[in-house]
């Protein structure tokens, strides 16, 4: 595969082309709901595991794109236009999202586009820690079921959907079987937690590749159930786990509840190809207006 690693000099191009993009829709900017920001030794132990195709990168071959410092990376995403985005990070451990959400509030304060994310893990003082980050203002959850190796219907983590879903926060969630499948990954274990808690406003990550379908379901069964668009549909993707297009008059239809998530910087491809992707397939001005911009502003209040 080909690496399309870029160099500073060619975002300046690529920010061009990202700005026309959402120009010509007559939009102010994007909004991403799925962008990485987290510790740099975390950041870099998350490089590394793609660096040697570890088993949850379904062996793929992985170049990141905008392998940068945090700063260069935030500017990056200024460049293009992202109005907000988050900073999605997850513990694979107990003990650890709690620390990860520190550092999380900090990134938010000094970062002004950022929405203030927070993280969590079934572990006993999930519901206190998970309390504690809406108190002091987190408007994202970020939650990893194939990283983390968790059931996301465990009982310990019963209480804290429950307050997430009393704060109204959404929660982008990696539930979906892909690149490789997890333990705990697909639509079943995601129907037990919202039978529970119907009104939780789950954002299902990457359209639940490869399940896509079972995730549709879903979020035309449930009015708070989101999906967002990371990695789907791109040419990368669609070579392994293509989209079903006669399910695309599904996706038309949950036009308002689609949101924009791409992974930058953890993509072996430019940020571009996202946008290009989307456009393709052919659902109008208006459904692409809503998914890159309209629906996260009205969710987030942006």
């Amino acid at each position: 595969m080909h690496d399309h690693r870029t160099v500073p000099g060619s975002w300046e191009a690529e920010a061009a082309e990202v700005r026309r993009f959402w120009a010509e829709l007559g939009l102010p900017g994007l909004i991403d709901v799925h962008t990485h920001f987290m510790p740099e030794r975390v950041l870099d132990k998350v490089w590394a595991y793609f660096d040697t195709q570890g088993a949850l990168t379904g062996g793929l071959e992985w170049p990141i794109t905008y392998r940068r410092q945090e700063a260069e990376r935030a500017d990056v995403l200024r460049r293009f236009g992202v109005r907000a985005f988050t900073s999605m990070l997850y513990p694979h451990k107990p003990g650890m999202a709690r620390w990860l959400n520190g550092w999380a509030a900090d990134f938010a304060h000094r970062t002004p586009e950022c929405l203030h994310t927070a993280t969590l893990y079934p572990e006993p003082d999930v519901e206190a820690y998970v309390r504690e980050a809406v108190e002091a203002g987190a408007r994202v959850f970020k939650a990893h079921v194939q990283v983390g190796a968790y059931d996301p219907a465990d009982e310990l983590l019963r209480p804290a959907w429950g307050v997430l879903a009393e704060a109204r926060i959404p929660v982008v969630i990696h539930c979906g079987s892909g690149p490789a499948p997890g333990k705990h990954t697909g639509p079943e274990p995601i129907a037990r937690v919202l039978a529970r808690h119907p009104r939780l406003r789950l954002i299902v990550a990457h359209m639940g590749m490869p399940e896509y379908e079972d995730f549709l379901s879903l979020a035309e069964r449930y009015p708070e159930v989101r999906l967002d668009t990371t990695m789907a549909f791109t040419d990368f993707t669609e070579a392994f786990m293509p989209f079903p297009r006669g399910s695309l008059p599904r996706l038309a239809g949950l036009g308002d509840r689609v949101l924009l998530g791409s992974d930058f910087p953890n993509i072996p491809y430019p940020y571009v190809q996202q946008l290009h992707a989307l456009e393709r397939l052919g659902l109008g001005p208006e459904w692409l207006r809503a998914v890159c911009h309209d629906n996260a502003a009205a969710l987030f209040e942006v």
